[in-house]
């Protein structure tokens, strides 16, 4: 009598593909547009509220320069260890998070005003960023 069962290697192979589908799946964004940018020198669009984001990791804002409309909703997302910012600098202190520890997130609401609005890490100012509103 055979101890192997040739059917448990088709299983085994099965079980195997529904655990790397379920892995790719992991991986996605769900397709709901909020993926950091891949530099964070470059000026990223958001389409609407809801879908403006930013990644602070290895104490830079990415992206540095955010473009959105009025009264989005912006994620801030802290993957560095160090607590963070997002503060608006100058005459137009319209917004700002608060500390943000690290691992967390915060989220603000743009200005409604239309303009060009800079903002710092208050705890590290040499990290800067703009906010255009449109």
């Amino acid at each position: 009598m055979s101890l192997t069962h040739p059917h448990r290697g088709r299983a085994a192979l099965a079980v195997g593909g529904v655990f790397a589908l379920l892995a790719l799946a992991g991986c996605s964004n769900g397709g709901n547009g909020t993926a950091p940018a891949t530099s964070p020198s470059s000026a990223a669009p958001s389409d609407g509220p809801g879908t403006a984001r930013i990644v602070i990791e290895n104490f830079t804002f990415s992206p540095a320069d955010l473009q959105v409309r009025p009264g989005a909703k912006i994620t801030v997302v802290n993957r560095d260890s160090s607590p963070h910012t997002v503060t608006a600098t100058g005459d137009k202190t319209t917004f700002g998070t608060g500390n943000i520890t690290g691992g967390a997130t915060a989220t603000f609401t743009a200005p409604s005003t239309t303009g060009s609005y800079s903002y710092i890490c208050t705890i590290h100012p040499n990290m800067k960023g703009t906010l255009t509103v449109r």
